[in-house]
């Protein structure tokens, strides 16, 4: 049954091992990534290669599974490096929602490339909790260098550049199979986006997709989908960013987006978009973030997929940690002083002029980004008065 799956799951065995080899062998590995995720001088980040190189180089020799790799390289020095260029505070909550041993999917929302399902394994590996695996789709995959990083580090890939939509299905229904292969055989998690691409407007509603496309390999067996819940424990998991570094970037692409749909009916990404994202989400400043896990999605009380969509919106914006440019944005955006109380240690000015030379519809785009979780924790609190308040 490995087999079966070989070419998307993560590489094990001689697939690990002859991939940790291509790595070792690398010579601008180390220099590279921290030329990426170190916001330092040059002449800085050559002096944390030449101090870590020689841990690094020992390292890889002594891990020979993904689960040793997110340990030891990413959570251990990657991320630790991140975490102390670019993170001001990192924090995490609700871990006593989960079992420490039991194999969870985790369902979160979606706003940075990497980061999200990095930062959650960080936070699992800080609490004594099981690591996993990351659904990603295989548009990342840009080189093999990139398929090796991807794959040694957990990572499931599937394949949304394929054309037919025959072949599209199938697709849909392997990567649903390996998904509960993982949870029932292997006991590991895994961790996916609540829909397809990330938020560019801040919005974080679920795609009822997921849940579908997750569902498939049990309702072939006859499984109720009640059932299929308390197999599976889907777990919510909110990640809030103080300032999300691909705000302007995600903002201008998705403007560029609605014009050419509402035009020419077309819309094609720049080449290397998600890539330079990437970079930018590893590497530059991201404020205080927080993840909060919520409570597993439960069987006795959800019986669809609509309902349950609801209740994976429902915790994702309730357990929000709503930061001072949320708070900010929003009362800029409704011309009011409403939170004034949250942002008043804020500089203001300067996320303001951060943001000025942008065109008018690309600005109010950004700061709805950083609006929109506000009015959806209020909408939940308060879905009468806050319903119609998105943008």
């Amino acid at each position: 049954m490995e087999d079966d799956y070989r070419d998307i799951a993560p590489y094990e065995g001689q697939d690990f091992e002859d991939a940790m080899q291509r790595l070792i062998q690398y010579p601008q590995l180390l220099n590279n990534f921290t030329d990426i995720i170190s916001r330092h001088s040059r002449l800085v980040n050559k002096w944390k290669s030449f101090h870590a190189k020689g841990l690094l180089s020992h390292m890889l020799t002594q891990v020979h599974s993904y689960m040793d790799f997110q340990k030891y390289i990413t959570c251990d020095i990657f991320l630790e490096m991140i975490e102390s260029s670019s993170i001001d505070d990192f924090t995490f909550g609700g871990m006593e929602n989960i079992e420490g041993d039991e194999p969870h999917v985790y369902i979160s929302n979606h706003r940075d490339i990497v980061l999200d399902a990095a930062l959650l394994d960080l936070a699992l590996y800080r609490s004594g909790k099981m690591q996993g695996e990351m659904v990603i789709g295989d548009n990342l995959l840009v080189n093999s260098f990139a398929t090796d990083i991807f794959k040694v580090n957990g990572a499931i890939t599937f394949k949304r550049s394929l054309q037919s939509a025959a072949d599209l299905r199938k697709e849909t229904l392997r990567l649903s199979r390996y998904i509960r292969h993982c949870i029932e055989t292997r006991k590991c998690s895994v961790w996916i986006a609540q829909k397809s691409g990330r938020s560019k407007d801040g919005i974080d509603n679920t795609s009822p997709a997921i849940l579908k496309m997750l569902y498939l390999a049990y309702r072939e067996d006859g499984i109720s989908f009640a059932d299929f819940l308390k197999k599976s424990s889907i777990v919510p998991v909110s990640i809030s960013y103080q300032y999300d570094p691909c705000d302007i970037s995600k903002s201008e692409d998705q403007i560029r987006k609605l014009k050419a749909e509402g035009c020419y009916n077309v819309y094609v990404k720049k080449k290397y978009a998600d890539v330079l994202d990437m970079v930018r989400g590893l590497r530059m400043n991201k404020g205080n973030v927080h993840i909060q896990i919520g409570s597993p999605l439960d069987g006795d009380v959800i019986s669809d997929v609509r309902a349950a969509t609801r209740e994976m919106d429902r915790q994702i914006h309730m357990n929000y940690k709503l930061w001072d440019t949320n708070y900010f944005a929003y009362d800029k955006l409704s011309k009011a002083k409403e939170f004034a109380s949250e942002y008043k240690d804020m500089n203001t000015k300067s996320f303001v002029k951060h943001y000025r030379h942008l065109k008018p519809e690309v600005k109010e785009y950004v700061y709805n980004s950083y609006a929109n979780p506000v009015r959806s924790m209020l909408s939940e609190k308060n879905p009468v008065e806050e319903s119609d308040e998105k943008s």
